[in-house]
């Protein structure tokens, strides 16, 4: 009898073994899709790399752009003249390195794939946590792809049409003397424009986290409104680390919309709340 309960216990390990190495596999192939779809937007990316470099990468940076005509053409609108228009000004951009441009080009490519493969990996990752869920909670989740895959691209928007240019001409018109010539790098400019566009892309979810977290019951409305102030340094901290700078006008631009993020979450939140409430009430009644 305990041979015939070691072989049991010994065949219950190595079956648990299995699904788990089972698990690993899947989530393997799952990575493996992913990247494909990412290698693949950016060979397309690559393939239009003059392209997306003059008209896309460099567009914020024109006073024609076209955010800065609409906020322009509202500043007048509103009687303020031009107090919101962009200055009109020539950025130049140089590189120090030999490999500086080649380089820029794969990241420019790995990022652009990135964002536009965006709702397939997030469908993948979905795929892979979806049958750990109940029934019940795959039907609370419904149109989640949908809404991450809006509010990553809401975000990846603000960033380049709102925030970038204002950006661009606060810095290249800041003068600390009029004998420093403004002439940042191009890796620099790239790196700041990931920062300010992928980076708000993925803080604009705060609020389907929140509702994720909201219907398991590990936050509720009451305590996000608890602690609303240390939300508000937490934000200003996320915003720092997503600005290129420190400066309170990028930190502003960023930490607003962030703080209404909020706001919504908590409403999201309490809409949770209210209909959990209520479905206690009907089980007890």
């Amino acid at each position: 009898m305990a041979l015939l309960d070691f072989f049991s216990k010994r065949k219950k390990d190595l079956t648990a073994e299995m699904s788990f190495i089972d698990h690993l596999e899947e989530l393997r192939w799952h990575l493996i899709r992913s990247v494909i779809a990412i290698v693949i937007c950016a060979i397309v990316m690559f393939t239009f790399s003059d392209f997306i470099v003059d008209k896309v990468l460099f567009g914020p940076t024109r006073s024609d752009f076209i955010s800065a005509q609409w906020l322009c053409a509202l500043s007048h609108k509103i009687g303020l003249g031009d107090a919101i228009c962009f200055k009109a000004i020539t950025p130049q951009f140089q590189e120090t390195t030999m490999t500086g441009q080649f380089i820029a080009s794969f990241t420019i490519a790995f990022i652009g794939g990135f964002v536009v493969a965006f709702p397939y990996v997030f469908w993948e990752f979905w795929r892979f946590i979806r049958p750990a869920l109940s029934i019940k909670e795959r039907k609370n989740t419904r149109g989640l792809i949908f809404w991450v895959s809006i509010l990553f691209f809401l975000g990846v928007a603000f960033g380049y049409y709102i925030l970038t240019p204002f950006m661009v001409d606060f810095y290249f018109n800041y003068k600390l003397s009029p004998q420093i010539d403004v002439k940042p790098t191009f890796s620099d400019y790239l790196e700041n424009l990931v920062y300010t566009t992928v980076g708000i892309g993925v803080l604009f979810q705060m609020p389907l986290l929140v509702l994720l977290l909201a219907k398991v019951g590990f936050v509720t409305a009451r305590f996000l409104r608890k602690y609303r102030k240390h939300a508000f340094v937490v934000i200003l901290i996320a915003a720092a680390v997503i600005t290129p700078s420190t400066d309170p006008f990028s930190l502003t631009i960023v930490t607003i919309p962030l703080y209404l993020l909020f706001e919504a979450s908590i409403a999201v939140a309490s809409r949770v709340n209210r209909n959990q409430e209520a479905k206690d009430k009907e089980e007890w009644s």
